[in-house]
């Protein structure tokens, strides 16, 4: 149990920090290529670089997607692209095209191994042919019961990982030809275009034209679209179950997701390693983790029922959140007393704003003034798009803290 891992996206250089500093154990990024996660900013060789620096100098592990399914041209220059990896000292690297793999395990044997949930693996035999083949960890399938993980968790010993948080797909293990029929982008070559979160209308052969509505209310059904995952309550029966890593989803998130979310699991998984027995996910974590953008969140397939009770929203396509993050501080100015801070998104002088911190309780903060950080001028309200400004404080607030207004 000690071993537990905390696992959080970086969809670019600044969440990676943002995940480190906020408590994960390891985080998963992509490069420019390769990655399941083509919308998302990615990591060129520098900021790769830069950032397997930074969250080793913190212990924490990199891992690296290189998940795709992979068309020929890809192949060719994946080899450059593998040693670079090694050479910058990532701590694995995630995968689901056998091909890939293969050429993973000739050319960067040394190279840690975990099977991506795209590779769909649902049962114990999978399991141990990819432990036989050099697999060291398999991301599990998200359809899978608690029960089904406990059973290839009690039969295969190998490393075992589970998504517990985020967004999920309407598809069997994110395997989808929706968007390359929509719009001719690969979901499985990471250029996924979310078709299935878009509303339909359905049209009968001999009315071309008339377009009838599948409504649940005026907004229309969303039939595809799926809920939100959050396993906070079940990370005991996890655990127990055999798996040791907790897999957070959202690279293409935004930064006060991921560390919301990233706070209230390392709250969770060190309340649970430090009393296992008496372990409860607490109503404060859940009423955090609704702050942040979300849909309707489920269990996913956990208990059994495949999904049929929890999977898909059909009313619901857009996010809801109870707090609007809007700035993220950058420092303390020690001479005038005020913290820096650059604005995300509007707030004005009187407002209360809250606090959220890396670590430790969060804070409320009045905002007495707004000062423009380059002029020393006084605003009611900063005008300018993430424009630096400084707040008056009563003490320090810890660099990379996060001002939001709840409600």
């Amino acid at each position: 149990m000690s071993s537990l891992e905390l696992l959080a996206p970086a969809g670019d250089l600044e969440k990676l920090k943002i995940a480190v500093l906020y408590g994960a154990d390891a985080v998963y990024l992509g490069g420019r290529q390769f990655s399941l996660r083509a919308g998302a900013a990615n990591f060129d060789d520098k900021n790769m670089l830069e950032g397997i620096t930074f969250a080793h100098r913190h212990n924490v592990k990199v891992y690296v997607a290189v998940n795709i399914y992979a068309h020929n041209p890809d192949l060719e220059t994946l080899p450059a692209y593998l040693q670079f990896i090694a050479r910058a000292g990532a701590d694995g690297v995630i995968a689901s095209d056998p091909g890939v793999i293969d050429m993973i395990l000739k050319l960067q044997p040394d190279l840690p191994i975990h099977l991506s949930t795209q590779a769909n693996t649902t049962n114990w035999a999978s399991a141990a042919f990819w432990k036989r083949l050099g697999v060291q960890r398999i991301v599990l399938a998200r359809e899978l019961s608690l029960e089904e993980i406990k059973e290839i968790g009690s039969r295969v010993d190998i490393e075992l990982e589970a998504f517990v948080h985020g967004a999920m797909c309407m598809a069997y293990s994110g395997r989808c030809l929706l968007s390359n029929f929509m719009t001719g982008r690969d979901a499985n070559r990471g250029d996924c275009a979310q078709s299935c979160r878009w509303r339909y209308h359905l049209v009968e052969e001999k009315r071309p034209g008339q377009y009838f509505p599948v409504e649940e209310d005026a907004r229309g059904t969303y039939f595809m679209s799926s809920k939100d995952l959050c396993l906070l309550e079940y990370l005991p029966q996890l655990a127990q179950a055999g798996v040791t890593s907790f897999k957070i989803e959202g690279r293409m998130k935004s930064i006060h997701y991921l560390a919301t979310v990233v706070k209230t699991y390392r709250q969770a998984i060190d309340s649970y390693l430090k009393n296992p027995a008496g372990y409860q996910a607490l109503p404060q974590w859940m009423e955090e983790i609704r702050k942040v953008s979300h849909r309707e969140y489920t269990t996913g397939f956990l208990l059994g029922d495949q999904g049929k009770t929890a999977t898909v929203e059909p009313a619901q396509s857009t996010y809801t959140r109870l707090a609007a993050f809007v700035g993220l501080v950058l420092g303390y100015n020690e001479e005038t007393g005020r913290i820096i801070v650059e604005q995300r998104n509007n707030f004005k002088a009187g407002e209360s704003l809250e606090v959220l911190v890396p670590r430790g309780d969060n804070r409320t903060l009045t905002v007495a003034a707004i000062y423009d950080g380059e002029t020393g001028e006084q605003m009611e309200v900063a005008p300018h798009p993430q424009q630096i400004v400084e707040l008056p404080v009563d003490e320090p607030v810890p660099p990379m803290s996060m001002l939001r207004r709840i409600g």
